[in-house]
């Protein structure tokens, strides 16, 4: 089992009063109350911090706090803002308690600060992206990820995403400088089941344990292997590394600019 160690990164164990809420997450379930997404339910309680992914107030701000959220895997941070308002935002990795962030169309390309696509030089690294403008930032905003900016052409910006695919967003959609805070978060290992259930991560079952009513690989007797050539998921879509699932006619396929690199070749490349 390992831990990410939070002495000397983290500036106060309890939240902000005013900027949480309470609520009940939908455990994998629907509307109706139905399974939608397996493998989800349990765990521990959890407070909502109310964090601003839009900063739609252009307003100067100093980092106050740097913060856990049980919710996201980045550190988050309260901001004061010159006119006393307080709000939670995604905080990058080199922005310390004290620090200056601004948002505004032409503010310095420094880690915290936000700005239009289309003001950031090329070469820059972004997270909290906006996929249209005026959105709020949808994009980049795991633990120690950046989307690096390659191009800018008729109106479009070329990003890298984590994924290794490069799509184009609207140059007026905006973005904050920097990378994620809390990059070990990836290195941590969970060590043991329960751990996993704190998290509200239920149990994993493997198909060619089942029946053969209940996946493509049950039944059989003793250990078996699959027997289709394609790696498929209980409802029979295809799974597994290598294997496209992008829905071939994707409402936003013409702004891919280069499909992402999957299985082992990405690896090696």
């Amino acid at each position: 089992m390992t831990t990410v160690t939070y002495r000397g990164m983290l500036t106060t164990n309890e939240p902000n009063k005013s900027l949480i809420a309470g609520g009940k997450r939908s455990m994998g379930r629907n509307s109706a109350g139905r399974i939608s997404v397996r493998h989800k339910g349990g765990g521990h309680k959890r407070l909502q911090r109310m964090v601003d992914f839009d900063y739609k107030k252009q307003v100067p701000a100093r980092v106050e706090t740097i913060e856990y959220d049980p919710n996201r895997s980045g550190f988050v941070g309260v901001l004061v803002y010159l006119d006393g308002e307080r709000r939670y935002a995604l905080l990058p990795q080199s922005v310390k308690v004290g620090h200056t962030i601004m948002t505004a169309e032409n503010a310095p390309a420094t880690p915290g600060n936000r700005l239009p696509l289309k003001n950031i030089p090329i070469g820059a690294f972004v997270y909290n992206v906006e996929v249209k403008p005026g959105q709020g930032g949808k994009l980049g905003r795991a633990a120690g990820t950046h989307i690096e900016v390659v191009a800018r052409d008729q109106g479009y910006v070329d990003l890298k995403m984590p994924s290794s695919e490069v799509r184009k967003v609207l140059e007026n959609c905006w973005a904050t400088i920097g990378e994620v805070s809390n990059p070990e978060s990836k290195l941590m290992n969970l060590g043991k089941a329960g751990r996993s259930r704190w998290l509200g991560i239920r149990p994993t079952v493997r198909g060619t344990a089942m029946n053969p009513v209940d996946h493509p690989y049950g039944g059989g007797e003793g250990r078996q292997g699959r027997g289709t050539r394609r790696a498929k998921s209980m409802w029979g879509k295809p799974t597994g590394k290598g294997q496209k699932t992008r829905t071939p006619k994707k409402y936003s396929n013409y702004l891919i600019v280069s499909r992402r690199k999957v299985g082992k070749r990405k690896a090696t490349q």
